[in-house]
């Protein structure tokens, strides 16, 4: 056994005694069942709708976090049975060295799991580039234009006698610049933007009103819904055609916007002209996982005539025109509605600039997730070069009695191990569980891509912590060290 190369005994090295270890491994296991059967009731009430999500679903993927540690310090002070040869053996005593000092072995392995756990609970949310301007389940809806109009536009720009009303007839002739361009038309009641962009909760956002056509269309990904039937399940659109008995009009918002800027969920209600003698209710039925409707709540085309009679004509356009002939597109737009105030830009940017304003907010707190992992690693370094210190008497024995510099590096680096993957294995499973309701409210996409690198990177850092303690090892002073033995 290790202790015997360290020619040491219970009570000079400070090992506990095998019966007071016992003890501590069985109250550590004790207060990990305790603390995962806290997780899963937390999850379990969050499922069934007795507490919220984020309480729930965040309480419980901590507390697995604490359990998961728990249950690393009695593992790590747990004696393996059996034997092992050649390399396995170096490993396990790797493994072994770990529990020289488990106080210190957990304290690193804490360290590094909450940093993981931070940064992949924030990475899982951080958006990725532009979306594709052409698929109609991203964020765009396959829509490559975004329009609004200062001047109401009663007349439809997609049929015949619309266009010849607006003059724009010629443009959609054969090989002109609207030849193919579709467009979809939104009533508008002005108002305060509910976006990220706006650092307040906004009291009276804006309200758009689609039309039948475009509800058919079935574009966007939703997130959570109230969805009952299988075709409000296949089109959530539908949602906003369904009458409530307290006279409360149906509405649909983006996820982001509920969760940050309206503070909102599904069922819940929102008050308009709330200081007026005309109130009108809202309850909200579905939640678009990632939209350029960011900042707007959207109810039904004859709701919105009805509740809000003073607003006539279209003032947002969608327009779905090929990605090659964005800018002729947009050009011959505002050219021939500059009466109206007509200003179009591409919707992929407008996404973009919304993402860009999460982005900064989640790296803020992943830096302090970066930091944590900095200490993890560090830490993770100390501990390694300082039970190489302390131990230099036994590595010069096994030094002395056949193992050579290959041999101590791999029980070093066994040791690493020990420590590193425990702690980036339980961070990363809890986090998931943790943000698993946010998640796939937005739609259920996370950026894998990011989260594997950043992980390699954790694992990268971590092993090259342990070429420190490994050249320590290396360098050891032979002799000297065993003079003292």
């Amino acid at each position: 056994p290790r202790s015997l190369l360290t020619g040491g005994v219970a009570e000079v090295t400070g090992v506990p005694k095998i019966d007071e270890a016992g003890a501590g491994e069985q109250r550590a296991g004790w207060v990990a069942v305790a603390l995962g059967g806290a997780g899963l009731a937390l999850i379990g009430a969050a499922a069934l709708g007795v507490i919220g999500n984020t309480a729930g679903f965040f309480g419980g993927g901590m507390s697995l976090l604490l359990a998961s540690l728990a249950l690393a310090w009695a593992w790590i002070g747990g004696r393996p049975d059996g034997q092992a040869h050649g390399r396995q053996s170096l490993s396990q005593v790797g493994y072994r060295n770990a529990a020289y000092r488990p106080g210190r072995s957990v304290l690193c392995i804490a360290l590094i799991a909450f940093a993981v756990f931070i940064i992949v609970a924030v990475d899982a949310f951080r958006r990725d580039g532009e979306a594709d301007a052409t698929d109609r389940g991203s964020g765009t809806g396959g829509y490559t234009l975004l329009a609004e109009s200062l001047l109401p536009i009663v007349h439809d720009p997609s049929n015949a006698a619309g266009q010849a009303e607006l003059f724009i007839d010629d443009l959609f002739g054969d090989g002109e610049a609207l030849s193919g361009v579709s467009i979809a038309r939104f009533r508008l009641r002005p108002g305060e933007d509910a976006s990220c962009l706006n650092l307040y909760q906004a009291k009276d956002p804006r309200v758009l009103a689609p039309t039948a056509g475009f509800l058919a269309e079935r574009r966007f990904t939703f997130g959570a819904t109230a969805a009952e039937t299988p075709e409000e399940e296949a089109n959530p659109w539908l949602l906003l055609d369904r009458t409530f008995e307290d006279g409360a009009i149906p509405a649909i918002a983006d996820a982001t916007s509920l969760a940050y800027a309206l503070h909102l969920g599904i069922g819940d209600d929102f008050v308009l002209n709330r200081d007026t003698d005309r109130p009108v209710t809202l309850r909200i039925v579905a939640a678009l996982a990632d939209s350029v409707f960011q900042g707007e709540l959207l109810i039904g085309e004859a709701n919105f005539e009805r509740v809000f009679p003073d607003y006539d004509g279209y003032r947002v356009f969608l327009i779905d025109a090929p990605p090659d002939r964005m800018e002729e597109v947009s050009a011959a737009l505002e050219d021939r509605l500059a009466d109206f105030g007509f200003d179009a830009v591409s919707a992929a940017e407008r996404l973009a600039s919304f993402h860009q304003v999460e982005n900064t907010y989640l790296a803020t707190f992943q830096t302090l997730g970066g930091l944590g992992l900095i200490l993890g690693t560090f830490g993770l370094g100390a501990i390694l070069l300082r039970n190489v210190l302390e131990r230099r008497r036994e590595l010069a024995l096994m030094r002395a009695v056949g193992y050579n510099t290959r041999h101590l590096s791999l029980m070093v680096l066994a040791e690493n191990a020990f420590l590193l993957f425990p702690g980036l294995l339980a961070g990363t499973a809890c986090a998931i569980i943790a943000i698993a309701p946010a998640w796939l409210e937005r739609g259920g996409a996370v950026p894998v891509m990011s989260l594997a690198v950043l992980l390699i990177v954790v694992i990268a850092a971590g092993l090259t912590s342990s070429v420190a303690a490994t050249v320590a090892a290396a360098r050891s002073p032979l002799l000297g060290s065993l003079r003292t033995e």
